[in-house]
C-alpha cells in the first residue's frame, strides 16, 4: 500500500504562551517537529511533547532556527557560517537530550524559517549543515525541500532524506515556496490544501503556481502548525488522503 507521513511544527510556544494547539495536532501528525528554544520553545513544552509523542507514537526531531524570538526565527541574522552551524547543533543536542530524558530517541532535522531558507540555498552553508549533522549521528534524516541545494547536499553527504510536499503553501515554477508576502502563497482553506496534497501525490510531485510538475518522490506532506485553522487543514488532508488510498504513518515506519 501507498503510504505517506503528515509532520508538523510543535512547541513553538514559549513560557506561557502558547502558539497552536500542539496535543490535539499529536492526535493527527504523524512526526512532530520540535521548536528548541532559540525561535520558540523551552524545556518544559520540549520535554512535554516528546513525552506524549512517545505515547502515540509519533516520530520527533529537532526544528532548530536563528535565536529571534521577536521574529518567530523568520528573519534574516549576520551570523557567519561556523556560528551558524554551532547554533544549530546546540539545538539539535538540546532536542537530543530532551527526548532521551523521557526514555524517547530523535530521528530527524528540519531548520526553521530565515536559517532554513539560507542552509536550502547557500551551497557552503547546505554542505556544511549536512557534515554537522553527519558528525552529530549519520543516522538522522534531514527534511528537505525538494529542488534546492540542501537536497544535493544531503545526498552528497550518504545522509538519509525526508523530502517534503506543502500542503498549506504555493509553489513558485523553480520548485521554491511562494514568499509570504505574496497574495496566495499561504493557502488558509481545509478542504483546498487537502485537494492540493492529494494532487500532488497523484502526480508525483510539486505543482507550481503555473500548473507545472516538478517531479518529487515525497516521503511526508507538512502542515505548519502556526497556519490558522491548522487542524481543521491537517484533519482534511489525512482523511482526502487515505479516502485516496494512502497509509498515513510515521516515516519511521517506512
Amino acid at each position: 500500500m501507498k503510504q505517506i507521513d503528515i509532520n508538523s511544527d510543535m512547541g513553538e510556544g514559549f513560557g506561557i504562551y502558547r502558539v497552536g494547539d500542539d496535543a490535539a495536532m499529536l492526535d493527527i501528525a504523524t512526526t512532530a517537529n520540535l521548536a528548541c528554544g532559540y525561535h520558540a520553545g523551552d524545556p518544559s513544552i520540549m520535554t512535554a511533547i516528546c513525552r506524549t509523542a512517545k505515547i502515540k507514537g509519533v516520530a520527533v526531531g529537532a526544528h532548530p532556527g536563528y535565536p529571534d524570538l521577536w521574529g518567530f526565527g523568520r528573519r534574516n541574522m549576520p551570523f557567519t557560517k561556523d556560528e551558524t552551524m554551532a547554533l544549530l547543533a546546540y539545538q539539535i543536542g538540546a532536542c537530543d537530550a530532551i527526548a532521551r530524558s523521557v526514555g524517547y530517541q530523535m530521528t530527524h532535522v528540519k531548520t526553521h524559517g530565515a536559517v532554513g531558507h539560507v542552509i536550502a540555498n547557500d551551497p557552503e552553508m547546505a554542505e556544511a549543515f549536512a557534515l554537522t549533522v553527519r558528525r552529530i549521528n549519520p543516522e538522522l534524516r534531514i527534511a528537505v525541500m525538494s529542488c534546492t541545494l540542501l537536497e544535493d547536499a544531503v545526498v552528497a553527504a550518504g545522509l538519509p532524506i525526508l523530502r517534503e510536499l506543502y500542503a498549506d503553501r504555493a509553489y513558485l515554477d523553480d520548485g521554491r515556496l511562494m514568499p509570504r508576502n505574496r497574495a496566495g502563497a499561504v493557502i488558509h482553506d481545509a478542504e483546498d490544501s487537502a485537494r492540493r496534497a492529494v494532487a500532488m501525490l497523484e502526480a508525483g510531485g510539486i505543482i507550481t503556481e503555473s500548473g507545472k510538475i516538478l517531479p518529487v518522490a515525497a516521503d511526508s506532506i507538512c502542515i505548519h502548525g502556526d497556519t490558522p485553522g491548522a487542524l481543521d487543514m491537517a484533519r482534511a488532508v489525512k482523511a482526502r488522503v487515505i479516502e485516496a488510498g494512502w497509509k498515513v504513518r510515521p516515516y519511521t515506519a517506512a
